[in-house]
């Protein structure tokens, strides 16, 4: 059972903190006070019930008090998860990390974003009480850090934004608040139209100054999406990707896969400097081409490439995407030109462009169709312990209609 404990003398933060863990486990323990104690053991001695989980240091308290009693409270009680509530800064951030702040939250948050960053703590404290570091998860198959998966075709036009976003959302099923979506289409990602959201922040500001030298920044450089995942979105004038380089990118996905359990990446058409710096760390590819001649022998292309220059990652995914028999293809023949077999059968849909369009991915909606049934195929390849599952040559079960 969850258990919060709210310190501030804002009674309108008090109500929206209210709102926010309301019909969630457990219960809200409010203190009224301006002043904090000079230890933990005060508060946590007029506690009743369950052992607390989350402490969120309200407005209206001493900032220096906040980070002294953040940094005891990480010493003496590490699977307490802290909050601090603090206006954007730089500084303040990377002194609450310091102190051991899981999260920061604006003063003026509204509910719904205080209930994602609760949320986020209380799973981080679940992790420490079962002796895992606070990124880590249960199932984390890499000891260094979270899944990266990269998103890929040679060429453009085949969905893979519309994949990438889907698979984002889908993992935050498995994962909440544990999944990041990047866009590194630089020139014209469309992440941020395909979530509906319009970033404060992009990759631009993530790459360079405080940012890159410490998460607790990064993380308020994120955009939260409804769906219960991050999304860092494609710089907003095209001109900016010049100054984003191969180890800009090599630097970032290291930050954050310490921090998600998945980091989705939707990478540019073709084998570009980021999209190569992307390949050497990524734990998975995912493949996406249509059903056309020229996507299929770019697929087929850029996969040998890619092994000739040893940077084809463990794991393979390969999903056809716009799959219509009518095409004059078969699966066979998409199969014998890559040479490899197909993974994920996505047809042809009306509905997958209207979703994208609409800015709501069909997982989200929980769609019934085939498309909708072949993207959540793909999200199941990345559950934990997938592979020690009985599935081989399930791809030969598929059917183009």
């Amino acid at each position: 059972m969850s258990r919060f404990v709210l310190i501030t003398p804002n009674s309108d933060f008090e109500r929206r903190v209210r709102m926010a863990t309301a019909g969630m486990p457990g219960s809200l323990q409010y203190f009224a006070a301006d002043y904090l104690p000079q230890g933990p053991e005060e508060v946590l001695k007029q506690l009743l019930g369950e052992p607390p989980e989350v402490f969120i240091l309200g407005p209206g308290l001493p900032e220096d008090d906040s980070l002294k009693f953040a940094s005891v409270m990480d010493l003496q009680y590490p699977e307490i998860s802290m909050i601090l509530v603090a206006g954007e800064s730089s500084d303040i951030a990377i002194q609450a990390m310091r102190a051991g702040v899981r999260d920061l939250l604006d003063p003026s948050a509204e509910a719904d974003h205080i209930r994602i960053i609760v949320e986020r703590a209380s799973l981080a404290a679940a992790g420490r009480r079962r002796g895992l570091a606070p990124s880590s998860s249960e199932h984390r198959e890499h000891a260094e850090g979270g899944r990266i998966i990269a998103v890929l075709s040679p060429k453009g036009g085949v969905g893979k934004t519309t994949v990438a976003t889907n698979l984002a959302v889908g993992l935050a099923q498995i994962a909440p608040m544990g999944v990041v979506i990047v866009d590194l289409d630089l020139q014209f990602g469309d992440v941020a139209s395909g979530l509906m959201l319009e970033p404060v922040h992009t990759i631009t500001d993530a790459v360079v100054g405080a940012a890159s030298q410490d998460s607790m920044v990064l993380k308020t450089y994120l955009s939260v999406h409804s769906a219960g995942l991050y999304a860092l979105c494609a710089p907003k004038n095209p001109v900016e990707m010049d100054r984003i380089t191969g180890e800009h990118v090599t630097h970032l996905l290291n930050q954050l896969r310490q921090e998600f359990q998945y980091v989705v990446i939707d990478t540019a058409p073709g084998l570009g400097e980021h999209v190569l710096a992307t390949l050497d760390l990524a734990s998975d590819a995912v493949w996406i081409c249509g059903m056309d001649v020229p996507s299929i022998r770019g697929l087929r292309t850029g996969s040998q490439i890619l092994a000739e220059l040893n940077l084809l990652p463990e794991r393979r995914h390969v999903v056809l995407n716009m799959a219509d028999r009518r095409t004059g293809l078969t699966l066979h023949d998409v199969e014998a030109t890559i040479g490899a077999p197909v993974d994920v059968v996505l047809p042809r849909s009306r509905t997958l462009p209207f979703s994208t369009n609409k800015g709501v991915p069909v997982l989200q909606e929980s769609g019934r169709e085939p498309a909708a049934k072949g993207l959540q195929q793909l999200v199941d390849r990345f559950k934990p312990n997938w592979e020690a599952r009985p599935h081989k040559k399930l791809h030969r079960r598929a059917v183009v209609q």
